[in-house]
């Protein structure tokens, strides 16, 4: 590896850790919350001073999501004891548990739910339900709420709730249809969770890993308004052609929710939300601000490639491997850093290990050798949770030198990428980006620099 490739692998993970430093979930309940030792006062929006207060007689707290832990430890220290309702819940995926004095923990899996996870789903809404007129129910939400709180609708068991999300998760869907269906298939998501606590006060403090932060998107909107129908999830399994694999109670369910015999999702002119707001507390558009920062402070020329990245992550790979070639033959002369932030998505044609980031990776290494990119450059693709798919690394960081390393190795990288399994292609090349749990999950960001060769 040369000097120049290893200074820019230290860049690039620099310019990572500086995204996720930005989305640190402590700090950011920190900035919403203040306390004059007697009553709370709730940031309405970060970017001015209009606050909300409603002289609450008790709060109840409860988080849920891969920065549950950090968020509810923040809002124990500011909010006044004598008015914290007990007890405190905190729900996170099993590597971001952490112990915490006075603080339920608990750990359930994620990306697919399990047992320990509907259960502490059944504790939050049985909390939700006995506030009062006067109690504020405040929700910390972050990404991966959706699938730690499962809590499926009446008539649909766990188990085939989790083999509806597997069935989506390996067709390429995407955010937005996953959670259409989630929202049909549960009784907290989809603004379930504000019907359960209505009258009382609701406010939600929201880390969004979602694209564009739409709020009934992230953890699947529990707290907000949905404005999908039960015809529209029908339409998601039937669009990728998997309707007749869905299981006869989900399709029942469904069936019924169309047919109007079921309840919809309440939506924004419910009066559910009378009492309810939110504040948007940290974004993946903050964490690319945050890069786009540390680039420049690094002296690198910025390209913003993309803050809403999406699409099948092989051929995002090579879309940016084009852009940087005509980038290049424009003769720039000084390092360069392109930088995207969002999610992609990958269907499954193979039975191989990896997560989008790393599949982005491989291909983009890939790409770099067949449309002959002449320059030093490094590529990151990383999710900012710290894990990408059902693996330990959070993505992979590739040089010009990855495709080589592989080959030495007797692999054949297309092969590898073929059978979506970039994690054991990247582990050989040693190009897994392993931070392990961070403790907060605003989507994924892209770094791409580039060192031009000067002749």
């Amino acid at each position: 590896m040369t000097q120049t490739t290893e200074l820019l692998r230290q860049n690039a993970l620099a310019i990572f850790q500086a995204g996720i430093n930005a989305a640190d979930p402590y700090s950011a309940v920190k900035r919403c919350l203040q306390s004059d030792g007697k009553q709370l006062d709730i940031a309405l929006d970060l970017n001015s001073n209009a606050k909300r207060n409603g002289n609450w007689q008790r709060i109840h707290v409860i988080a849920f999501g891969k920065a549950a832990c950090a968020m509810a430890k923040a809002a124990q220290e500011i909010i006044p004891a004598q008015l914290l309702a007990q007890p405190i819940i905190a729900i996170t995926n099993y590597e971001n548990v952490t112990e915490l004095a006075n603080i339920e923990v608990i750990g359930a899996n994620h990306p697919l739910p399990d047992q320990v996870g509907f259960a502490a789903a059944q504790r939050i809404a049985k909390i939700a339900q006995q506030t009062q007129q006067g109690d504020l129910l405040l929700v910390l939400v972050s990404g991966g709420g959706s699938a730690l709180i499962p809590f499926p609708a009446d008539g649909i068991s766990l188990d085939e709730k989790i083999a509806t999300t597997d069935l989506l998760l390996a067709s390429g869907a995407s955010i937005n249809e996953m959670n259409c269906v989630r929202k049909h298939l549960s009784q907290l998501k989809g603004g379930g969770l504000a019907r359960m606590a209505a009258p009382a006060d609701l406010h939600a403090l929201i880390l969004s890993d979602v694209l564009g932060d739409e709020l009934s998107a992230i953890a699947s909107g529990p707290t907000v308004a949905d404005d999908t129908t039960f015809n529209d999830a029908i339409q998601v399994f039937k669009d990728k052609q998997l309707w007749h694999k869905v299981a006869p109670n989900v399709q029942a369910h469904l069936e019924k929710g169309a047919q109007g015999i079921i309840s919809e999702t309440p939506k924004s002119d419910d009066g559910v939300f009378n009492n309810t707001d939110h504040t948007l507390c940290g974004s993946n558009a903050i964490s690319v601000q945050a890069i786009s920062q540390t680039a420049q402070n690094l002296d690198y020329d910025l390209h913003l490639y993309s803050d809403q990245l999406s699409g099948e992550a092989k051929q995002v790979a090579e879309d940016l491997v084009i852009y940087a070639q005509a980038l290049l033959a424009k003769n720039i002369d000084r390092p360069c850093a392109i930088l995207a932030g969002g999610e992609t998505t990958v269907t499954l044609t193979g039975n191989g290990l990896g997560g989008r980031n790393q599949e982005m990776a491989l291909a983009f290494a890939i790409a770099a050798e067949k449309h002959q990119l002449n320059a030093d450059w490094v590529f990151l693709s990383g999710g900012t949770d710290g894990r990408d798919g059902p693996t330990d690394a959070a993505g992979g960081m590739v040089d010009p030198q990855t495709i080589t390393r592989m080959r030495n190795a007797t692999i054949e990288p297309k092969q590898y990428l073929a059978n979506n399994d970039a994690y054991h292609a990247l582990q050989i090349s040693e190009d897994l980006l392993i931070t392990g749990a961070t403790g907060t999950n605003v989507a994924d960001l892209q770094i791409l620099l580039i060192q031009p060769q000067l002749i």
